[in-house]
């Protein structure tokens, strides 16, 4: 393994060499200049989200350091869309090659200045995931299982902590890089593209990841047909000299030619990068010493550092220095367990009057794969429906990450006026989403009070009218009631009242005297009662008023004759 991957570099001499020269006059400026994650066309250089500056897309996450074979998998010059023969290594998985040609197709449209080639998108899929782990992807490009890098502990990688709550690398205390275009968490955020359509940005499908990294690399006024744009776009990636080679090979490689293979076929790649630089820390270039001739045909490269590789071998170095006694670690951790399921944590009836909050709050837990609490899960709330309840600050949407010991709670929410059924839902996840839906009930407000709207005597000559009309309103802890049954009965003075067949009266539609009414409440729980007549008999007497809820009114009547 050894020899021949020596023999790689050597043959790669004149590709290498042009680009380790450039490194220097590359390193003060590695990351993009601006980032335009949504394609924008124009000013290439507009601002957009907050630009990754000395901080690589990676992270400078370990890579497969695999090169490709000696034989070209096509003459110079020959078609790139070459029939499924052919060298092993030049076969790319169908939809992993769909996805990199379409984002070339589609930055051409927005961002032609940048001359983005696929071939491009493909050596970095290679070095950075094996496109794909050979392929290994759904019908809609996603992979099959997530593709998460190490943490960037500054244990043999770059420090980074955790800022996307573990949400797509499952990682609460530092981030990853993950997918199969390698994107730590935070570039994502600024960077991740919907590539398939599907109303997602997921750095796990291939369609998203390959968009963004198209994007990623056209950053700023760049044209990836220069040398010099193109090393300083791969450098952006990832801020070391033997990843820019090992790229630089595989992208010359697919130039010659390549072939689809079906996807979960691929050759699967075996070397990998112990560890990357730290990004305030780019790969230094040493200089080769006098005594070390260039190879017959080509001038020496400039390797980096010597870096021990798990397949057996290593770079070889033109530098005498003995490597550091303190190594970083060959291995890979084992990623946390990421999310796994989302479950009730104790959410009671969700029931409340119109206008009021509901006694009961929507409360979740999240768990991980292995079943433990999860925390820093980002958890979305919605309020779902024909409904104007919302949760506190008006809001139909809240994000909120779970705690500790994995739950979290929705903020209150609170009735608006419209009565009925509607849904809660609490979602989590990003790769695959788990789904928590609540049924909530709002009632119409019952009236429990019932006043007069005026205090006037009221009086009537026997056998008038009386001038005056009573006029009521029911209200629910203030609030004018509509609609509220009332029932309106003149009543005797008897210990036990009953209905009156003497005294005042209301008319029928017939003009037939009857002293009981059922009645209805209008707006803002207003009621004027209809006309009041007194028969010929004086005296005092009482209406009373009732509603459903139990609240009574009783109105005094006076039947006197007028004064002398």
């Amino acid at each position: 393994m050894a020899a021949q991957f020596g023999r790689r570099l050597r043959r790669g001499a004149t590709t290498t060499a042009v680009a380790a020269a450039a490194v220097a006059a590359l390193s003060a400026s590695q990351a993009p200049a601006a980032p335009h994650p949504d394609g924008a066309t124009g000013d290439r250089s507009a601002a957009g989200a907050t630009p990754p500056g000395d901080r690589a897309a990676t992270g400078n996450s370990p890579y497969y350091t695999d090169l490709p074979p000696l034989t070209t998998p096509g003459a110079p010059g020959a078609s790139v869309d070459l029939p499924a023969t052919g060298s092993a290594e030049a076969g790319i998985p169908a939809s992993i090659l769909a996805a990199y040609k379409k984002a070339e197709q589609e930055i051409a449209v927005t961002d032609a200045a940048c001359r983005l080639p696929w071939q491009l998108l493909a050596a970095i899929g290679k070095v950075e995931s094996g496109q794909a782990r050979g392929g290994k992807v759904d019908a809609n490009g996603t992979t099959l299982s997530p593709i998460l890098g190490p943490a960037l502990n500054g244990q043999g990688f770059a420090l980074i902590k955790d800022s996307d709550g573990g949400a797509y690398d499952g990682d609460s205390t530092h981030d990853r890089a993950v997918g199969p275009m390698q994107f730590i968490p935070q570039t994502w955020a600024a960077w991740g593209q919907d590539g398939n359509g599907d109303g997602r940005k997921d750095p796990n499908n291939i369609y998203d990841a390959a968009l963004a990294a198209g994007r990623y690399l056209c950053a700023g006024p760049r044209d990836l047909t220069l040398a010099t744009d193109l090393d300083r776009a791969v450098l952006s990636y990832n801020h070391s000299t033997e990843y820019l080679r090992t790229v630089r090979s595989w992208f010359d490689y697919y130039k010659r030619g390549t072939h689809e293979v079906p996807d979960g076929t691929g050759v699967l790649p075996v070397d990998t990068s112990t560890s990357s630089p730290s990004p305030s820390t780019p790969t230094p270039t040493p200089t080769p010493p006098a005594s070390s001739a260039p190879p017959s045909g080509g001038t020496t490269p400039s390797p980096g550092p010597q870096e021990t590789k798990p397949g057996g071998g290593s770079t070889p170095s033109p530098d005498p220095t003995p490597p550091p006694t303190t190594k970083p670690p060959t291995t890979t951790p084992t990623p946390p367990a990421a999310f796994g399921s989302l479950e009730n944590a104790g959410t009671g009836t969700l029931g409340a009057t119109a206008g009021e909050a509901f006694g009961e709050r929507v409360r979740v837990r999240a768990r991980n794969t292995l079943g433990a609490p999860l925390a820093k899960a980002p958890v979305t709330f919605a309020v779902v429906g024909d409904t104007d309840a919302r949760f506190t600050g008006g809001k139909r949407i809240v994000i909120l990450t779970t705690g500790s010991d994995g739950t979290v709670t929705a903020p209150v929410l609170t009735a608006g006026e419209r009565t009925g059924s509607f849904k809660v839902t609490a979602v989590a996840g990003t790769t695959e989403q788990r789904t928590l839906t609540y049924t909530a009930n709002v009632t119409a407000r019952v009236a429990d009070t019932l006043v007069r709207t005026d205090d006037k005597v009221l009086t009537a000559a026997p056998g008038t009218e009386f001038a005056d009309r009573v006029a009521v309103r029911t209200a629910y802890k203030g609030t004018g009631v509509a609609d509220t049954a009332v029932t309106a009965t003149m009543i005797t003075d008897a210990e036990t009242p009953a209905t009156n067949d003497k005294g005042p009266y209301f008319e029928d539609a017939d003009g037939n005297p009857v002293r009981t009414l059922d009645l209805t409440t209008g707006p803002g729980g207003l009621l004027v009662l209809p006309k009041i007549h007194a028969d010929d008999t004086a005296g005092t007497y009482r209406l009373r008023l009732t509603i459903a809820s139990g609240a009574t009114l009783t109105v005094e009547l006076k039947v006197e004759a007028p004064a002398a």
